[in-house]
């Protein structure tokens, strides 16, 4: 009998996932990964956090109700490392960065995976909107959900192929209806629970007050000027690590017309304004490549570019302009490319080829 550990966040995604795979016949066990524990409980509640003391407790009464052990394992020192440092290291070069992608990458799958090994497990499994094939190739590829306004596909292309091939994802098969409706008829105790909403450690959305109690205001970057597309000061900013490409709201500048962040120079401390139509542009650059579906990025192909995780896609073709480096090309522009963000790729099949880190 094959043994798995599920990453159980104490939501009802992951909860199905442990049911459906003990159905399956699996030998299953849930761990609940302590993160990030310093957040308010009640908000940690409210947002239906993964990451907090409700989730640990609501993961034991669903692995209690299944029938299966479950354990808790501390990750924080791994999460302050790989996702919290990276997070603000972002922030801090004028970068809106996705900790999801790295929390996946580096926890999720890796830190989890390796201490699963010391359990005896074959595989892990998340509650994730996704769906894992092997290629004829050979090659292990992410495809799209059967939800596709819950697909997650975009947060996984950093994985590997080791990662992939030790890694099941039943819920991908099912709508999320569906998925609630199997927690009820199983008597689930996170059934109505509510879906986790923005990022888990900054429950309120508020970034850069989250960079301030993380950094403290003297070690962030100063106020500064806001220019024109050349070089015009037009006014003051509150500080780099506010602002992201393509942002209009919030601002605090008046011109006589829309003003939008066409770009931000950390170096020179400067949040660059311009018109809507100056955010669109035919082209990005991407380096820290992973490659999924294939080996390569192939000139000859088109592919679908997703540059951010709500974004539907646009055709694009692919030029490698370095060992680790790419360029993507749009025939058509596309809106508010972002440094930090990732640019991925999928094919005709909708499978996830590949993607890297904007520049």
């Amino acid at each position: 009998m094959k043994k798995v550990v599920v990453g159980m966040s104490g939501g009802v995604d992951s909860s199905v996932a442990a049911l459906l795979l003990k159905n399956q016949g699996y030998d299953v066990m849930g761990v609940t990964m302590q993160l990030w524990q310093d957040e308010d409980r009640c908000t940690m509640e409210e947002n239906g956090g993964c990451c907090g003391l409700s989730a640990v407790e609501d993961a034991k009464r669903v692995c209690a109700c299944i029938g299966i052990p479950h354990y808790v394992m501390n990750f924080k020192q791994e999460f302050r490392r790989d996702v919290i440092d990276y997070f603000t290291g972002e922030y801090l070069k004028g970068h809106t960065p996705n900790p999801c992608i790295a929390c996946n990458r580096y926890l999720k799958w890796q830190a989890l995976y390796e201490r699963s090994l010391t359990l005896g497990a074959d595989y892990i499994a998340t509650g994730h909107y996704a769906r894992i094939h092997q290629k004829e190739n050979g090659r292990y590829t992410i495809y799209t959900s059967e939800t596709a306004a819950k697909d997650q596909t975009y947060v996984l292309y950093n994985l590997t192929q080791k990662q992939l091939s030790h890694t099941l994802m039943p819920i991908g098969e099912y709508e999320k209806d569906k998925v609630r409706q199997i927690a009820e008829e199983a008597g689930l105790p996170v059934a109505h629970k509510k879906d986790s909403q923005d990022i888990c450690f900054v429950p309120d959305g508020d970034y850069a007050g989250f960079l301030e109690r993380e950094l403290g205001k003297k070690n962030l970057p100063p106020e500064g000027d806001f220019v024109d597309l050349s070089g015009k000061v037009l006014g003051r900013h509150k500080g780099i690590f506010h602002y992201t490409i393509g942002q209009r709201k919030g601002l605090g500048i008046a011109l006589g017309e829309p003003a939008f962040v066409v770009r931000i120079d950390a170096e020179k401390n400067q949040v660059i304004i311009g018109k809507n139509s100056d955010v669109f542009t035919n082209s990005l650059r991407a380096d820290r490549l992973n490659f999924m579906a294939e080996e390569y990025f192939s000139t000859e192909k088109k592919y679908m570019a997703k540059i951010r995780y709500s974004d539907p896609g646009s055709f694009c073709r692919v030029q490698m302009t370095g060992e680790d480096e790419m360029e993507l090309s749009f025939p058509e522009k596309v809106r508010a490319v972002t440094p930090g963000q990732a640019a991925v790729l999928y094919n005709e099949e909708g499978e996830i080829v590949g993607g890297g880190t904007i520049l």
